[in-house]
């Protein structure tokens, strides 16, 4: 049943049109604004069918993501990816090594459930924004703004969305 799901999948431009594309760019920017960290969000519609006769799992479908759109180029190493699959209706979250050992699973998988839970209501924009915000807590509190050593943005705020066709 799931390559119907992929099949059938609502497109990412529906789900997220432009203007809401904007609001989460801009939360993004604004979030990060008080920690050292990298935010990226991305969301994909479905999956390839090879990937799904593969069996790619949506934790390994966000590690390809967090390589493919390049997550962990950060000086820091604190890049980390909110990814939302669709068709499964599976989220995310990705952190690079420098947050390993600093955030504990439990709180991103508070982040993961509230954001799963305004989805489910069909919240879409406003479920990434409090998950935005949510990681960037994280971020701020492990990896606090440095006004005598700003950093620039190393990770585009915009999200990311990609075609899952390419496998």
């Amino acid at each position: 049943m799931r390559w119907l799901r992929h099949l059938f999948a609502p497109s990412a431009h529906s789900v997220f049109p432009e203007a809401s594309l904007e609001r989460i760019a801009h939360a993004i920017a604004d979030g990060e604004r008080t920690h050292g960290g990298q935010v990226m969000f991305a969301v994909e519609s479905d999956l390839a069918l090879s990937s799904l006769w593969k069996g790619v799992t949506p934790r390994q479908r966000a590690g390809h993501a967090f390589a493919l759109l390049r997550t962990w180029d950060t000086e820091a190493n604190n890049g980390v990816l909110v990814y939302l699959l669709l068709a499964d209706h599976a989220i995310e979250i990705v952190a690079d090594r420098g947050l390993h050992g600093r955030v504990e699973a439990e709180q991103w998988q508070r982040i993961c459930t509230h954001l799963r839970t305004k989805l489910g209501e069909g919240e879409y924009e406003a479920a990434v924004l409090v998950a935005i915000a949510g990681v960037s807590q994280l971020l701020a509190r492990h990896f606090p703004a440095d006004p005598e050593r700003p950093r620039g943005n190393e990770l585009p705020d915009r999200p990311q969305l990609i075609d899952g066709a390419g496998g």
